[in-house]
């Protein structure tokens, strides 16, 4: 099992790269092999203060960076020994298992999209956020950002494709689906989330509990909950607030800091075909830790599988 990690992504790297990797490999497999990309002068010059142990990583050099201002597609284009471009061909080309980064994000899409492919019968990718619940779980949430205009036969894969990530990742044996509406009973909403409720109603895939509205988001009512990626942003963003505001006010509440979005790493594109693993500009060490894992587990468990047999099915 060989991950890749873009070591140059991020406001804090390669520093914090590293010293994420450090922690992962100090509690994980050694089984597994990490393809560390980016500057190698500096991340050999990171790993004389943060040892590595000897043959669980090989260094890719690259020459270029893509900078979280630049334009993804033009970026891609013309910079093919930058290491997220790098990161792709390494994935593509079969040389790596996942990828995971911490940099521009519209380049992270474009890659994933033009690079790996979506998994044959998804319509569209998605992309999902974790939320915090009261009884010390995580629901996740797709869309939440990815497609901000959808389609109900969207929403219906986004909640397949959430359901095999919620049950396998997750850890929720027959996790409940629930979809984001402004009233609990069948037909409220708007023309999208009308037209969507008889799709996830007949899913034989899912295990579809009816509407929820946004005070149902943080409790226990449901682990996938599906939206637009529209109304997901607003809601995601509203979440990130809590943490931000709690610490500005002092509190130190069990359940407030799990907001702090950095301790469950990043979060993948849920429909391509390989794991890409996409994290917040500012991750720090624990979150690239935690994208490690999530990135293992996604390959221990065969989720990838999973998804291409259920678009088959």
């Amino acid at each position: 099992m060989n991950i890749a990690l873009d070591m140059m992504g991020g406001d804090y790297a390669p520093l914090q790269a590293v010293k994420g990797v450090a922690e992962y490999l100090a509690t994980n497999p050694t089984d597994i092999h990490l393809t560390l990309i980016g500057n190698q002068p500096q991340i050999e010059e990171c790993i004389l203060s943060n040892p590595l142990p000897t043959g669980t990583y090989t260094i890719v050099h690259a020459q270029q960076v893509i900078e979280m201002n630049e334009h993804p597609t033009k970026a891609l284009k013309e910079k093919q020994q930058s290491s997220i471009a790098l990161g792709f061909n390494l994935l593509a080309t079969a040389k790596t298992d996942a990828f995971i980064s911490a940099g521009n994000t519209g380049a992270m899409m474009v890659g994933a999209l033009f690079s790996i492919k979506t998994i044959p019968g998804v319509l569209r990718p998605t992309i999902g956020a974790y939320m915090p619940r009261e009884d010390g779980k995580l629901g996740l949430l797709v869309d939440v950002g990815l497609n901000a205009d959808s389609k109900p036969e969207n929403l219906n894969q986004f909640a397949v494709l959430g359901s095999l990530f919620s049950k396998y990742i997750l850890g929720f044996q027959n996790p409940q689906v629930g979809l984001v509406n402004l009233g609990e009973e069948e037909g409220k909403g708007n023309l999208l989330a009308q037209a969507t409720y008889p799709l996830l109603k007949e899913n034989t895939q899912l295990n579809f509990k009816g509407n929820i509205e946004g005070r149902d988001i943080l409790t226990a009512k449901a682990e996938v909950m599906v939206c637009d990626g529209f109304t997901g942003n607003v809601v995601l963003k509203l979440a990130e607030s809590i943490y931000d505001i709690a610490k500005r006010r002092g509190l130190n509440d069990e359940h407030f800091n799990r907001f702090n979005f950095e301790i469950y790493g990043g979060v993948p594109i849920l429909g391509v075909a390989k794991p890409v693993i996409i994290g917040h500009g500012i991750s720090c060490a624990t979150a690239f830790k935690n994208m490690l894992v999530t990135a293992q587990r996604m390959l221990q468990s065969g989720l990838m599988e999973k998804m291409k047999e259920s678009f088959v099915k």
